[in-house]
């Protein structure tokens, strides 16, 4: 009996170290691909415009500049995957943003209501989930790859 407890525990602490490490590595994805430096961050993100009652009318991806000056995003992208997805739909960027300023992506719409969102600075389609899921600031429109990608091109994760 006493060695049956001690397997429990055994087992339990192997499933506690198996969710941490689950964690570390997608902190340790988000880590490596955000930039430290960066001046245009992703500031909101909501993906609940597809469910039942949602409380937006769309999904959507706002973005921030906290530097001093106007950000060309020309040529930029905004793109999603889903919590464990390696394809990512992308979402093309243009225009700048001024320096304090904010830039909303409308994405996917709801059939369901919500409020309407602001008018949109760029109008997509992707349907983000209302859960879980990845997005990313990218300063290129080449789809990234994989379930953690990294490279210079990755501003905000």
């Amino acid at each position: 009996m006493r060695a049956n407890r001690a397997h429990k525990v055994f087992i339990m602490s192997c499933l506690s170290l198996a969710k941490m490490v689950s964690r570390l590595a997608v902190f340790s994805c988000v880590l490596l691909a955000t930039h430290a430096s960066a001046q245009v961050v992703i500031s909101q993100v909501y993906g609940g415009g597809s469910s039942s009652g949602p409380s937006f009318a769309a999904d959507y991806v706002e973005l921030f500049n906290r530097g001093t000056s106007a950000t060309s995003i020309a040529g930029w992208s905004v793109q999603y995957t889903s919590a464990a997805g390696t394809v990512w739909q992308v979402t093309n960027l243009a225009g700048s943003i001024p320096a304090g300023g904010y830039f909303l992506v409308k994405q996917g719409d709801s059939s369901s209501g919500g409020a309407a969102l602001p008018t949109p600075d760029v109008n997509g389609s992707t349907q983000m989930s209302g859960t879980n899921g990845k997005v990313a600031l990218v300063s290129n429109q080449t789809a990234l790859t994989g379930a953690c990608p990294t490279g210079t091109n990755i501003v905000d994760f």
